[in-house]
């Protein structure tokens, strides 16, 4: 018995004392500058933290889990312009954790440690980061060389879709969550993203809340001359319970019936969703022209699939997934006859979970970076030709 006393005093003073010393570090502040040899980035803590460091590649990134500690600062008072880092981001994970991540354009040398206060300033975590060129020269103009000059180098063209808009709000949660709303800020988030990294050029179809129809969606990404088409959507769905992320290519039917009102459309212009201007079938036989459609739409289907597995993959390290595989239907705004073209579908708003989760600003910015990834991922397999990211993948080649 006593014992047993002894024992449920102790328990009751570990509990008692439990709040007082577990508390959360907070990590204050950021602060960045470079010296002629490295990248110095230093984070202000409260106290002392665990922490851990790794690098992911394609695309290069930097992660830093502290453990039992929370963000009460801000990252974006740094200047990131002319250095390695291209961007950095934030969120818990675990319980009570915070991950870091830093884009990189490249990879580092990291040597990381930490700092006790001292001449008035407290607890510091230190990362020193080098490249594999010195900063001063790699800051420098590089010379062109001969096939450099040679090389036009020509961005990737993406074209994003915020679905619905204005007066089509699309699909609308329980507590009132407008699909139209929350596309809209994955699509700009993405649009960001994808200006920073150099060889894209990106077009939003709409950078507000008006509506734009389908067949004006199709013949914007056509104007642009766009690599690609990418809608994104959040909808909703008879079962309350279907929640996750799909994707969605346009089916073989769709080729089929496209095709029917190709022929059906031929003495206007013989064009399918306004495709005369690349396809130029305005004087070729009905019969010949709807082949040419025909096999143009389906090369493009198999290229739409494969981005879309790629984008599928990316987005199962974020968010559940409503599907496994890449879905076909006969979406219009995915008719095009040479741009591979996904919808994607972010969650379903009609969840109450997806919806809960749709609507933060943290979830949107890790769709939209899992979007990236998935984008970039199938373009470093598949560089247009003559683009700047098939240049930089011979140029790698060559050096190997």
């Amino acid at each position: 018995m006593h014992r047993r006393h002894l024992l449920n005093l102790i328990l009751a003073s570990a509990a008692f004392a439990l709040p007082f010393s577990v508390s959360a570090t907070q990590i204050r502040n950021a602060r960045l500058w470079r010296s002629d040899d490295k990248l110095r980035l230093v984070f202000d803590l409260s106290g002392p933290v665990q922490f851990k460091t790794f690098s992911l590649s394609a695309p290069e990134r930097l992660i830093i889990d502290l453990s039992g500690a929370n963000l009460s600062g801000d990252f974006s008072q740094l200047a990131l312009s002319n250095t390695v880092i291209r961007s950095i981001r934030s969120g818990h994970y675990g319980h009570g954790d915070t991950r870091i991540v830093l884009d990189l354009s490249e990879p580092v040398q990291l040597n990381s440690f930490q700092l006790p206060p001292q001449d008035g300033q407290g607890h510091r975590l230190v990362l020193d980061m080098k490249t594999a060129v010195p900063l001063q020269i790699a800051a420098a103009p590089l010379r062109e060389t001969t096939t450099d000059k040679a090389h036009p180098k020509r961005d990737i063209i993406v074209v994003v879709d915020p679905g619905h808009g204005g007066k089509d709000p699309g699909a609308v949660g329980a507590k009132g969550e407008r699909e139209k709303d929350v596309v809209l800020s994955i699509a700009q988030l993405l649009a960001k993203r994808l200006k920073r990294e150099k060889g894209y050029d990106v077009k939003l179809v709409r950078n507000d809340d008006f509506f734009v129809p389908l067949r004006k969606r199709v013949e914007i990404a056509r104007k642009h001359n766009a690599d690609m088409f990418i809608s994104v959507h959040a909808d909703a769905a008879p079962r309350l319970t279907a929640s996750g992320a799909s994707v969605y290519c346009l089916s073989e039917g769709g080729a089929t019936s496209a095709t029917a009102r190709f022929m059906a459309q031929r003495e206007n212009g013989a064009d399918l969703l306004g495709a005369t201007s690349l396809l130029n079938l305005k004087d070729k036989d009905p019969m010949l022209a709807g082949v040419i459609l025909d096999m143009s739409m389906n090369a493009t289907i198999a290229a739409s699939l494969q981005l879309g597995s790629t984008v599928l993959g990316s987005l199962a390290g974020i968010t559940t997934l409503h599907q496994k595989r890449v879905e076909q239907a006969g979406f219009a705004v995915l008719k095009s006859p040479d741009v591979p073209s996904i919808l994607v579908e972010t969650g379903f708003i009609s969840n109450a979970r997806d919806s809960q989760r749709l609507v933060t600003a943290r979830h949107q910015q890790a769709v939209a970076d899992g979007l990236f990834e998935g984008l970039q991922r199938y373009f470093q397999k598949n560089p247009p030709l003559n683009s700047y990211v098939a240049w930089q993948q011979d140029q790698k080649k060559a050096q190997a």
